[in-house]
């Protein structure tokens, strides 16, 4: 039978895939790249604490992470500052760069987080609660990317989304970098 492998259950992923995020070296020469290809404006919020749980140990990272749409597709690009051990420090070390991960935002995180756990894909890095928007990376057992993320669909990530894509959707090229939560 053709289609999915029987380990892969697509009810487990909530809807579509909503972002693809990338880790790069250089944030501002990543963010060329793509502006290069006409995709912009980026909203950059640069050198942010995170806290998270990196394969079952506590972890704290700064980064510098931007977004801009193309179409209904968030792009991501995510810079660590310093060598902490962490999920993107990880995928550097293997000697790649670039496309990481996709993923896709859960109205019910709870039940999603459930789902996954059921499938027994394995958590490798996680964060946010206590106010904050909640994610968590898995690593599939297959599939065309190295990891999938979940993020809480709540306010503040509907209202990012929709700054960034209606940004794109009108944009004339000008003001391409823009800075957020200076």
């Amino acid at each position: 039978m053709h289609g999915l492998p029987a380990s892969v259950n697509p009810a487990v992923l909530p809807g579509v895939v909503r972002q693809n995020g990338y880790v790069v070296r250089d944030i501002d020469q990543a963010i060329a790249s793509w502006l290069s290809l006409g995709i912009g404006p980026w909203y950059v919020l640069r050198e942010r604490p995170q806290a998270g749980v990196y394969r079952g140990q506590p972890c704290e990272v700064t980064v510098s992470v931007a977004f801009a749409n193309s179409g209904d597709l968030q792009l991501e690009l995510i810079q660590q500052h310093g060598d902490e051990s962490s999920i993107y420090t990880e995928f550097l070390a293997s000697g790649r760069e670039g496309y990481h991960q996709l993923a896709f935002w859960a109205s019910d995180f709870d039940a999603t987080m459930d789902s996954v756990a059921a499938a027994g894909w394995p958590v490798v890095w996680s964060g946010g609660g206590d106010g904050a928007t909640r994610y968590a990376y898995f690593e599939p057992p297959a599939g065309p990317a190295t990891i999938i993320e979940i993020m809480e669909l709540n306010p503040a990530t509907e209202g990012m989304a929709k700054l960034v894509r209606d940004a794109a959707t009108s944009w004339d090229g000008s003001d391409p970098v823009r800075a957020i939560g200076a």
